[in-house]
């Protein structure tokens, strides 16, 4: 029974593990980053089988603005968390907008894709962009209702 619960163990480490892995298009080359202290900025060039993509740990409360740069209508940049098994973007400026704001829930390891959209019509081998990754400050506590109200003009205390 000891051994079955080990391989099961080790089982959920290597999924754990696996999951944080990212699954590289061919030609792609894995940059890994730190979570920055100030405002970081990542310049690079899409380009097909020759691009960069960088995987950001991030932890939970952390706040975090990511956004997209490019002078090409073709070139785009999708945000995936490595910790959920689907393939589904968290965000995708193709049709999010070009920033992603966002208070972390769980501590996870993101993958950032720049990518050159391959439906579009050739329009050269690719396109410059740059991303910022920007720590924001925590968001102020809601403000606490005040124990006495002010008078109303309109309506006299009773």
């Amino acid at each position: 029974m000891k051994g079955l619960a080990a391989t099961v163990g080790l089982c959920l480490l290597a999924s754990a593990a696996f999951a944080q892995s990212p699954e590289l298009q061919p030609g792609e080359r894995l940059e890994k980053l730190q979570f920055p202290a100030a405002t970081m900025e990542l310049k690079g060039w899409t380009k097909f089988g020759n691009g960069r993509v960088y995987t950001l740990p991030v932890k939970a409360g952390q706040h975090v603005k990511i956004s997209f740069s490019t002078k090409s209508k073709f070139a785009f940049l999708s945000i995936f968390n490595l910790a959920t098994p689907d393939d589904e973007a968290i965000f995708g400026t193709d049709e999010d907008g070009e920033s992603y704001n966002i208070t972390v829930k769980d501590s996870t390891t993101w993958l950032l894709r720049p990518y050159y959209s391959k439906v579009s019509p050739r329009r050269g081998l690719g396109a410059p962009y740059s991303i910022l990754v920007e720590p924001q400050a925590a968001a102020p506590p809601p403000a606490a209702p005040a124990d006495k109200q002010s008078p109303s003009p309109l309506f006299p205390p009773r």
